[in-house]
């Protein structure tokens, strides 16, 4: 039974005992953030102004309504847009299609065009292994004809369409939509209904693939009529606080103030809460008349948690435990782990929300569409079992409601069964790694620990708040708190068939990779910090993939494959200099942290293999790929060459702390004469270049912090009093671009490079423009972390872990100490 006195002292905890002040403002709002599958967000200011997201952008909505005395008050979430199907595309059915790779006439999209050399097949089309129609080339023209019955019972028509990378549409020869640039997801492009012909129709489109995945699929669809009707009010808020592990927004509904606390317990020291997936949504009701209400809570939430695509047909039921009621949904293929790639959700899997008995609460499911009206109109009787975009809907009565707070919570869960595949072995998530543990017993214990583990929350939220406003001031304190639950919930946590930790990342929204080496080095700090051998975790799939003998090259892989599918790389090409460095660097990191090299002797042999291969190629980089990959190829790159230059400085390091002293003074000297050869080739007076051979360019030297952090003691101070310096000269408002080649940056080397600074004036100098890009950047999604200085605008990659890179700052402080 959960005791409602420790609940209710715990939500006034979270309501008001907060000692620091956290962030009021973020791009996307964090609501339930477990892992890259289980990952809910809002992305507006008000929770209630619009439909909540998968961090992909795909609809997975939640929506709230606090009902006092009879009057309903939205405070969550908007009701997805309905689209009815004109001409399908392909995430509904298959589809015929003439189609060529090669250069056609220029009158290829008129109506009379004649495509009898063309070929035929059918949709989907594109480089996976799903498509029928294996595009490879870099050019495709695709013509597709059909009859429209009707136009008039039209409401909206819109253009549905998905590519990648660039587009041009034509309807019945006339150009209708075109496009630079790979579209997310599913575009929805208005389109006056006239453009359709009542009979055939021809739709002729080109899609050009500039590199990386290949994809084309369009059709159309009416957008449906809004079923809600105006009679719902909309609850007014009037704050909103984001902490390490919750959201918290406070709401006007009429005579009650009404507070929303989203918990993901996300705490990297206690590994079994950490693997948990299982988020609580805390409702807490006051009176503010001094008078007794009643209050009752409508939650819904949609199947979609539990899909990749919104057609896909799910199984929903509802059943009890011993402490709870729980509604449950998944889909009724379960294609366990058939689904590899980055703009993708989970459709293998059960989604639940429970609630203790003891709430009194009401559980039921219905259509999508129907769920708001549903409780309007007191229709709670009718469960649907099956269909797609069903709604699983739970009201808990808070009761009679006066001066004392009245608070109660539900849980919300995801059960993936099977989380990835290492290596052709199929892993259980961490916590159930046995395979001996459920689901159930995962929620009862969640229930049971609330109070408990609420109380450890709001301690870690203020440690977190506390370590991050002493090393660096408010603004940077807000960056770490926005940083936090974002990279742990790119990982996933699970267990080696070696019973090794594994702390894998999905290189989010830039490839989908799991275990990027380069996307790893950047999130680092926050688990160096917090957790040490999540940071093992983070490694010790790569090690096991040279020592091994599956990766036959003498440097370190870039990744282990395409999430959720660890079998090997599947990036198309190595970076050799870059992963050996940063794998190299990040286990002397580690040795720093835990304060012994146990974890560097354990793999000796392979760190012996890459630094041997920095020492002949990292000094002066072939033209090779960095982490900066999306800035192309680049031969002689001054920063790689840094970055070569302390792998090689930590190597000699740890054989110090081995106690090998020739090897470490041998490796120390390489190091150190490598350095004025560096200075040498690099300089170009106020500063040094991007690369050797190239003055009057410019670069961040982000790869520096690490002789800093761990005290390497290899490059002069005056090189980083040169760069420092120089880089203040090159600001924009929303931050330092990252070289001379382009005006857009990276954040989190951002934060590295003011690691670096002397001086509190220059450290802000350097932190402000990026915490306001992050309070007002135009793109509202999770905290993009490749951005244009000029604007603010988003230029790639979201919800990514290497967000973690803030901690950098914080990191430094703490080894720093530890000497």
């Amino acid at each position: 039974m959960i005791k409602y006195r420790a609940i209710v002292l715990v939500s006034l905890l979270l309501g008001k005992a907060s000692v620091m002040a956290q962030i009021n403002k973020a791009p996307a709002y964090p609501l339930i953030t477990h892992n890259t599958y289980f990952s809910v967000w809002s992305n507006t200011d008000k929770l209630n102004e619009s439909v909540t997201h998968h961090w992909t952008g795909s609809n997975q909505s939640l929506i709230g309504i606090v009902n006092v005395d009879g009057t309903n008050y939205r405070f969550l979430g908007q009701e997805p847009v309905r689209y009815k199907t004109v001409l399908a595309t392909s995430d509904e059915t298959e589809y015929s299609v003439k189609y060529t790779e090669k250069k056609p006439a220029d009158d290829w999209f008129k109506t009379d065009f004649a495509a009898a050399d063309w070929k035929e097949g059918k949709s989907p089309i594109g480089d996976g292994k799903e498509n029928k129609i294996q595009w490879q080339s870099r050019d495709i023209w695709i013509r597709r004809v059909f009859n429209i019955s009707r136009t008039d019972d039209i409401n909206e028509l819109f253009l549905k369409a998905s590519f990648d990378d660039d587009i041009e549409v034509n309807l019945n020869g006339e150009r209708i939509y075109t496009k630079v640039g790979v579209s997310k997801g599913y575009e929805m492009i208005p389109l006056a209904k006239s453009k359709l012909k009542v009979g055939e129709n021809i739709i002729a489109y080109h899609v050009v693939n500039t590199g990386g995945g290949a994809r084309a699929d369009v059709g159309f669809a009416d957008k449906l009529k809004p079923i809600i009707s105006d009679e719902l009010k909309t609850a007014e808020q009037t704050n909103v606080t984001v902490k390490a592990t919750q959201t918290t927004y406070n709401f006007k509904a009429g005579k009650v103030n009404f507070d929303v606390i989203f918990t993901s317990p996300l705490l990297l020291t206690d590994l079994s809460l950490l693997s948990r997936p299982v988020s609580y949504i805390t409702y807490q009701a006051k009176s503010n008349d001094g008078k007794t209400h009643s209050v009752k809570v409508f939650f819904s939430a949609s199947t979609d948690l539990a899909v990749n695509l919104p057609k896909q047909p799910v199984k929903a039921s509802k059943y009890n435990t011993s402490t709870l009621n729980v509604l449950k949904v998944g889909t009724t293929e379960q294609p366990v782990l058939k689904k590899a790639g980055d703009d993708v959700r989970i459709d293998w899997g059960y989604a639940y929300v429970a609630v203790p008995k003891s709430t009194g609460a009401t559980q039921y499911i219905t259509a999508g569409e129907d769920a708001v009206n549903s409780f309007r109109q007191g229709k709670l009787n009718t469960t649907v079992s099956n269909g797609s975009s069903l709604a699983l809907n739970t009201i808990v009565p808070l009761g009679k409601v006066g001066s004392t707070p009245v608070s109660k919570f539900i849980e919300v869960a995801y059960d993936e069964i099977w989380s990835m595949e290492y290596f052709g072995t199929r892993l259980r998530p961490w916590w159930n790694k046995q395979g001996n543990e459920t689901i159930d017993n995962q929620m009862n214990k969640a229930a049971s620990d609330y109070a408990a583990v609420l109380q450890k929350c709001t301690a870690f939220n203020q440690r977190l708040y506390g370590d991050a406003l002493k090393t660096g001031g408010k603004e940077y304190a807000g960056l770490c708190v926005l940083a936090y639950r974002q990279s742990i919930a790119a990982h996933q946590l699970l267990q080696s068939p070696k019973g090794e930790i594994l702390w894998f990342s999905k290189e989010n929204f830039s490839g989908g990779f799991v275990n990027t080496v380069d996307v790893t080095y950047p999130s680092a700090p926050l688990y160096l910090l917090y957790n040490p051998k999540l940071m093992e975790g983070m490694l010790n799939g790569i090690f096991y993939f040279s020592e091994s003998g599956k990766y036959g090259h003498d440097y370190a892989a870039h990744d282990l494959g395409t999430y959720p599918l660890a079998n090997g790389q599947t990036y198309g090409e190595g970076m050799p200099v870059e992963e050996s460095g940063n794998m190299i660097i990040l286990t002397a990191a580690i040795a720093a942290a835990e304060g012994n090299p146990a974890y560097a002797k354990k793999h000796w042999k392979t760190l012996s293999t890459w630094v041997n291969y920095l020492v002949k190629e990292g000094f002066d980089p072939a033209n090779q790929l960095c982490t900066d990959d999306f800035a192309g190829h680049l031969a002689r790159n001054a920063n790689l060459s840094v970055k070569a230059i302390v792998g090689i400085g930590c190597y000699a390091k740890l054989a110090n702390a081995l106690g090998y002293k020739v090897v470490a003074a041998k490796y120390n000297q390489i190091a150190k004469e490598m350095v004025p050869r560096w200075m040498k080739l690099a300089d170009d007076g106020d500063h040094y270049t991007l690369t050797f051979d190239n003055k009057g360019t410019w670069s961040q030297k982000y790869n520096l912090v690490w002789d800093k952090v761990l005290n390497l003691g290899l490059f002069p101070q005056k090189v980083y009093d040169t760069e420092i310096k120089y880089y203040l000269t090159k600001q924009n408002k929303f931050g330092l671009p990252l070289d001379s080649r382009k005006t857009y940056t990276k954040s989190d080397w951002i934060i590295w490079t003011a690691t670096m600074t002397n001086t509190n004036k220059d450290f802000q100098a350097l932190i402000s423009p990026i915490y306001k890009f992050a309070t007002n950047t135009p793109s509202r999604v999770p905290l993009n972390d490749w951005h244009e200085t000029t604007d603010g605008k988003m230029v790639g990659f979201q919800a990514r872990s290497v967000v973690g890179g803030y901690f950098m700052p914080i990191l430094k402080n703490k080894l720093a100490s530890a000497k």
